[in-house]
């Protein structure tokens, strides 16, 4: 089994932090991890937020040190070139979760042609300059713009992703959902569209169980029919925890797996 997303946010740069995902992973039976943290984490990436800044809260949250921007891309490098010399008893890649915008997308990939790393995975976090998935994100966004708008701006933002080219794999696909609002529309040509963007790239859907274990949505990751379509259409899913600690390392990963084999 694969733990395909995994976050070193809340601790050091370190090996010592690393071995604590690698044992829980074995634990829970997992035979490979990919660990990263989000692009919020380095200074490199701190321009492709500025957008975010123009909201008080957003910029607040944002302004926090000792969790964003503290660290470089080679203070990582360096981690992962120490953790490459361990002989680790499960498989062990490191990447990274962009934060993608089309905005930002030609300063992304000037910046990432740069550095090589095992899987870059894209997502979207933001609607116009808004979080969605944040605890004031109802107010800032879900109480104040039509459902069907965030749905569409939210996926014409992940086709733009996909059709970048510069991602291993996409992140989270629907945690749109996260807080139970849908579209009036049905989202069967949608899911259809990014199904076949993503074979055509050649590029892994998550199917993320963050979304259940951290929201508290009924879906162990993938909706049923989102998940119909993607194997419909042979997309290659990727199970991913989307832990941000290392005792959630593999949640809900077995039940993923088994709906992703099951007919």
């Amino acid at each position: 089994m694969i733990d395909g997303h995994m976050h070193l946010e809340y601790g050091p740069l370190s090996i010592e932090y690393v071995k604590e995902f690698v044992n829980e992973a074995l634990k829970k039976g997992i035979d490979e991890i990919q660990i990263l943290d989000h692009t919020h984490r380095f200074k490199e990436f701190e321009k492709t937020y500025d957008e975010l800044r123009s909201i008080e809260v957003q910029d607040k949250w944002l302004s926090n040190k000792e969790m964003k921007f503290k660290d470089s891309l080679d203070d990582y490098l360096k981690l992962i070139e120490e953790a490459k010399k361990e002989n680790f008893p499960i498989k062990v890649k490191f990447g990274l979760e962009v934060c993608y915008t089309s905005k930002s997308e030609d300063f992304l990939r000037n910046l990432l042609k740069n550095y090589h790393f095992d899987f870059l995975i894209g997502s979207v976090h933001s609607i116009e300059g808004i979080l969605y998935d944040m605890s004031f994100s109802k107010e800032l966004l879900w109480e104040k713009m039509s459902v069907d708008d965030i749905y569409q701006k939210y996926y014409s933002e992940i086709f733009k992703l996909v059709d970048s080219g510069l991602f291993t794999q996409l992140g989270h696909p629907d945690t749109i959902k996260l807080f139970n609002y849908y579209p009036t529309y049905d989202l069967s040509d949608t899911y259809r569209t990014l199904a076949k963007k993503l074979k055509k790239m050649n590029m892994k859907a998550e199917c993320n169980t963050g979304c259940s274990y951290r929201y508290g949505h009924k879906d162990v990751g993938l909706s049923d029919e989102l998940l119909k379509i993607f194997k419909e259409e042979n997309v290659s899913i990727i199970t991913a925890s989307d832990a941000h600690h290392p005792e959630h390392v593999g949640t809900n990963i077995k039940e993923a797996v088994q709906r992703i084999q099951g007919d």
